[in-house]
């Protein structure tokens, strides 16, 4: 789960809506990596874990477990966009997909950022974003039957964001297929054209908005000859190239208006009139291609690094990084997953937390929360605080279990392992907790939890060393209790 004007927000560390190519959930984070508190340092005082930083328009917000971040970062974004004068997204596509709930309808969100259900709020889509029209428009088209409107008013989208055809779609797929008849398993992606669109972009031979927004032959020379060498690697590949061409040129003239160059455009947001900026990432912290689960991760930069290069902000320019993390883990799709419980309590957290992936439908696997990853996203992003969701999915345990430090070979190791075979074998420690077994949806203020559930907020903020801002106990942006 990421960040804003004036502050920048972002998805924490999660094994998130986890696709692959999208694996895992959420969206954002700031220029200078803080180190994680000790944890018999910190204190219960949630003013004695905020990290000053300079001033600054943006906000990021971040999803920090594994790939589904889930509800768990859109319940945050929707309480953060409805303040904020603007919502950008810096990275990823329509491979993640965030649902947020608004006066009881819900609306799902996988190119549009999640601020775009803000009438007074300006959204953008970054360079660092990867882009299939026809997906935009689908998805606009979906949001608007349930109450989504004049949303093409609001949004503006990068010049320099990278296209997304239904060649690579169908690239990704045949991928899947060809790393299962290879290796007897596939990576999971959403099959959404994600990692052959930034492979193209990788190569340089991927095209832009702004290409197909300039001479039309010159675009369409290049798309063929992109065509052809996709199929000189797949030779089963079939593609309408005349027809992909038509229904581009059409969406070229409808995206015309709400496209800026990217660059003057984020100046302008940052150095004109003071705005809260609300900056959204597609994926959370653990699907990140350099700093994820890797090779399960998704195909772009998820963590605060990828604010600036997906956005065009100075790393000055970020103020607030909120990592968003569920009260236990997901994960979708396969991976490691040290803290998983594939038992009744796995099935529980499946059952009552309605994990289901947003763009795929697949099932997320569940697990304890794991404090392991969630410092390790910390010291990656340098959260200035969290957001804790979902925590009234735990309403109904007895005890509540918390993954607080990993053993390899019966020795404890102080890191998280990048090597995904190593992670794979890890022994958790964990420490038990006693639970509330009491309805908490009802929670408006920190008075209103139970005492257990307190501490079980405190016992997070103390081992990560930061401190939690919201706790979420319900889908609506009212079930949102803020802290500080």
């Amino acid at each position: 789960m990421w960040a804003p004007r004036g502050r920048v927000a972002g998805p924490a560390g999660s094994l998130s809506e986890q696709d692959p190519e999208a694996p895992g959930q959420g969206r954002r984070t700031p220029s200078k990596v803080q180190d994680v508190p000790i944890p018999a340092l910190c204190r219960h005082s949630r003013a004695g874990h905020q990290t000053r930083r300079p001033k600054s328009n943006s906000t990021a917000l971040w999803g920090q477990r594994k790939p589904p971040v889930g509800q768990s970062t859109s319940g945050a974004a929707q309480h953060s966009s409805a303040f904020s004068s603007a919502s950008f997204l810096f990275q990823g596509g329509n491979n993640a997909g965030h649902t947020v709930v608004v006066d009881g309808k819900e609306y799902d969100f996988h190119l549009l950022p999640s601020g775009i259900i803000n009438t007074k709020a300006l959204s953008f889509i970054g360079n660092g974003v990867v882009i299939h029209l026809p997906g935009l428009f689908e998805e606009a088209e979906k949001n608007e039957k349930k109450g989504l409107k004049d949303w093409e008013k609001r949004l503006i989208i990068s010049d320099r964001a990278h296209l997304v055809f239904d060649f690579h779609q169908a690239v990704d797929g045949l991928q899947e297929v060809q790393r299962q008849a290879q290796e007897g398993k596939n990576i999971g992606t959403t099959k959404k054209g994600i990692g052959p669109t930034y492979s193209s972009k990788a190569a340089r031979t991927g095209l832009r908005i702004c290409d197909l927004l300039s001479d039309f032959d010159e675009f369409s020379s290049r798309f063929k000859n992109l065509a052809h060498q996709h199929q000189s690697m797949f030779p089963t590949l079939e593609i309408d190239v005349e027809g992909q061409l038509k229904r581009l040129k059409g969406f070229a003239e409808r995206i015309r208006p709400m496209v800026r160059d990217g660059v003057y455009f984020m100046y302008e947001a940052l150095h004109g009139p003071p705005k809260k900026i609300l900056v959204e990432g597609a994926n959370a912290a653990l699907l990140d291609i350099d700093f994820g689960t890797y090779p399960f991760v998704t195909s772009s930069n998820c963590t605060v690094g990828g604010v600036c290069t997906g956005l065009g902000i100075p790393p000055q320019n970020i103020g607030d990084v909120y990592g968003v993390v569920k009260a236990y883990t997901t994960r979708v799709g396969i991976g490691a997953f040290p803290t998983e419980q594939i038992n009744e309590i796995g099935d529980l957290l499946q059952s009552r937390g309605h994990e289901w992936g947003v763009t795929t439908g697949r099932k997320r696997r569940c697990g304890w929360l794991d404090l392991m990853i969630l410092r390790y996203a910390h010291m990656v992003n340098g959260f200035t605080a969290l957001a804790l969701t979902k925590l009234d999915i735990l309403d109904v345990l007895g005890e509540i279990k918390v993954g607080v430090s990993y053993k390899l070979n019966g020795k404890r190791i102080p890191y998280f392992p990048a090597n995904q075979e190593m992670l794979q074998k890890v022994e958790v420690e964990y420490e038990t907790l006693p639970g509330w077994k009491a309805d908490t949806t009802g929670a408006r203020r920190w008075e209103d939890l139970p005492p257990q559930a307190q501490n079980y907020i405190r016992f997070v903020e103390n081992h990560v060393g930061v401190a939690v801002k919201w706790v979420g106990v319900g889908k609506s942006r009212e079930s949102m209790i803020q802290l500080f």
